[in-house]
This record gives structure tokens, C-alpha cells and sequence, in this order.
């Protein structure tokens, strides 16, 4: 069995959200590029530019690459083999995003509750998903989501009869319906089967 302490969690966990906020990831910043290089409207190569400049400018100065800042959302791998102690691992989790959110000077959009609409200003609660996994390791991946982009997801409920070509032409439309609404260009994440609620934590972490 092997003994982590909690405060290594809340510190993993900082460190992710600045990175995520401040990095745009290579793969991205790759797709970005050869996408620019296709490009033949003289507008979009410009909008295409310029969101490539920004994302160099933001990892330099270490500032948010975008204004919203994210909704937080951490996938825990936890071996069966690790025991934690020092404190509460959910706890641990949100501390570590407050202190992110404190020290990246990084918008805080979290509300206590959906209704009343009182600011945490802590960017918490975050969504915590836990999976146990064999091993003596913890894997932490941190998703730091625009509300822009969670208002436009979307789910279906298919019958067993739909076809692959009726999946792809909801996802479709429900890019089309997103317009430019969810900040341009697009990631998409897209879960399929189990439950209702199995199949949007599957897009999520996709």
C-alpha cells in the first residue's frame, strides 16, 4: 500500500487548472495551425491568427487564454493500492482549484446555488468524477470548461433501431444549432450508451 498525502492532490490540482487556463494544448494549438494553412477566406485566416497569436501571448504572460475561465471539472484515477491521508480528498480537490483561481488571478463564475445566484468566489464547488483503478498511482486530468460551450451541449435518447448515420447527423445539428455561440472553433466530445447520465460524463471526458 502506498501513502500519499492529501496536500499533494490540492497542489497537482492547482497547478492543472493554471495550466489548462494559461496552455492551450499542443494538439489544439497543432489543428489550429494546419487548419490556417487550408484556410482560403482572408477573414477566417485573420480570426484563425489571431486566436493562434493569442494563445502564444497568454502562455507567456501566464494569463487566461480566454475570459471565461471555466466551470471545473477533475477525473480522478485513484489505485486501489493508495492510501491518502492528511485530510479529505474532496476538500482537497476544491482547495487546490481556489488556490488556482486566488493566484492566476482568473475569473470566478461558480454560483452557490442555480436560483438564488450568489458568486462562491472561489470558482467552487468543481465536479469531481471518481474511478478506482489498479496500482499504486493517482492520474488527475483537469477539464476547465466555458459555460459558453456547456450551454450547448446536447443529448438524444435514440431508439436501438438508429443507425450510425442518424447519431453523426444529430451531432450535426446540434453543431449548427450552436452557431457561434460556444466560441469557435469547435472541440467536440461525444459519449454514447449507458445511461442518461453515463453518456454526458462519458462526453465530458472525451
Amino acid at each position: 500500500m502506498r501513502n500519499i498525502d492529501i496536500r499533494k492532490i490540492r497542489e497537482a490540482v492547482t497547478e492543472l487548472c493554471l495550466k489548462a487556463n494559461f496552455e492551450l494544448r499542443r494538439d489544439v494549438l497543432k489543428a489550429l495551425k494546419a487548419a490556417l494553412k487550408k484556410e482560403t477566406s482572408p477573414r477566417a485566416k485573420n480570426i484563425l491568427k489571431a486566436v493562434i497569436e493569442n494563445a502564444a501571448l497568454a502562455k507567456k504572460k501566464r494569463i487566461a487564454i480566454c475570459q471565461d475561465t471555466g466551470f471545473v471539472s477533475v477525473f480522478i484515477e485513484l489505485g486501489s493500492s493508495v492510501s491518502l491521508s492528511g485530510g479529505d480528498l474532496m476538500d482537497a480537490v476544491n482547495k487546490g482549484v481556489e488556490d488556482a483561481y486566488r493566484k492566476g488571478y482568473l475569473r470566478k463564475s461558480v454560483v452557490n446555488d442555480p436560483l438564488l445566484r450568489k458568486n462562491t468566489n472561489t470558482n467552487t464547488p468543481s465536479i469531481i468524477h471518481i474511478d478506482i483503478a489498479q496500482g499504486d498511482k493517482i492520474g488527475i486530468s483537469v477539464s476547465v470548461k466555458g459555460f459558453g460551450s456547456e450551454n450547448k451541449s446536447a443529448i438524444k435518447m435514440f431508439k436501438p433501431t438508429a443507425s450510425e448515420k442518424d447519431i453523426i447527423g444529430f451531432i450535426t445539428e446540434a453543431v449548427k444549432a450552436a452557431g457561434p455561440d460556444a466560441c469557435p472553433p469547435f472541440v467536440l466530445g461525444i459519449g454514447i450508451g449507458g445511461t442518461f447520465d453515463h453518456s454526458a460524463y462519458l462526453s465530458n471526458k472525451a
